[in-house]
């Protein structure tokens, strides 16, 4: 069933779990992603970002996942990850997305404060949730990128002025993760996790989870993180399974048997973050 972002996670607010938020870009990793939640009872959120967007087409996009979902016996929430202008973030409320995030982090606060409420505005208006990001990760995704020396961690005060100021759904923060692979295991602060949720009391969102030491991620779940976004370590498990195709049967040529296996090695990641966000068995 196809439900909004702030039902998921406000319910994960109450309950003290997160949910997992898989990056889609195509068919098979759409079905891996389902299957998983499907097995582990798990309420689940389907992200596209804007790259995903322009590679399989919005039409593409919107009707795979309100298929599924519509198949689907779990909650499933569509969400815009990322999006950066006005004119994608309307796309996407006007072609099914039940969630969307606009990332004005790059923005001074109040610059970001004004476009992130007039998205509030808008979205609200449609029933459509909304996330945004104060702070900065370091790292590339799509068309994000950000160096070591420009990421920002999340001031508490300018969250709670921020909340307060949009109305937004939820909020992502920076603690020291970042987007796509890790040079070096990743130091969370999680002092300053631990006082944003105290002063929000609201969802929190934790961008560049792949990679990031189990324990570290089960620490964050307790302290508050609600949505923990999982892409590259999906990315991965799509290759080693081509991979692992190719390097028994260097002549296969059928899709199906060389996408089947990379959809199964992704299932499996994702019913482990799955267990290991503590939403399974939630539906």
């Amino acid at each position: 069933m196809l439900v909004t972002g702030k039902s998921i996670l406000d319910a994960a607010h109450k309950g003290g779990y997160a949910v997992g938020a898989f990056n889609v870009n195509n068919m098979e990793i759409l079905q891996a992603i389902i299957e998983a939640a499907e097995e582990e009872r798990a309420p689940v959120i389907i992200q596209t970002s804007e790259g995903a967007i322009k590679y399989a087409g919005i039409d593409y996009l919107s009707t795979m996942v309100k298929l599924a979902a519509s198949k689907a016996t779990v909650p499933v929430a569509l969400h815009l990850d990322h999006g950066t202008t006005y004119e994608t973030i309307i796309k996407c409320m006007t072609n099914g997305w039940t969630s969307v995030m606009y990332d004005g982090s790059h923005h001074p606060l109040e610059e970001n404060i004004a476009h992130t409420k007039a998205i509030v505005k808008i979205a609200h208006a449609a029933g459509i949730s909304v996330e945004a990001e104060l702070g900065r990760l370091s790292g590339v995704e799509d068309n994000i990128s950000v160096s070591e020396k420009d990421a920002i961690y999340t001031n508490p005060e300018e969250a709670k002025i921020f909340v307060n100021e949009t109305g937004v759904d939820s909020l992502a923060i920076a603690i020291g993760t970042a987007h796509g692979k890790y040079k070096g295991e990743p130091k969370l602060d999680f002092d300053r996790l631990k006082t944003i949720k105290e002063m929000l009391n609201m969802p929190i969102v934790l961008h560049g989870a792949s990679g990031v030491p189990e324990e570290s991620i089960k620490k964050a779940v307790s302290l508050g993180v609600n949505k923990i976004n999982i892409d590259t370590d999906i990315r991965q498990a799509f290759t080693d399974g081509i991979k692992s195709v190719f390097e028994k049967k260097p002549e296969e040529f059928d899709p199906r048997k060389i996408c089947g296996p990379a959809r199964e090695m992704m299932k499996a990641v994702v019913k482990a973050k799955i267990r290991l966000f503590g939403c399974n068995g939630k539906v």
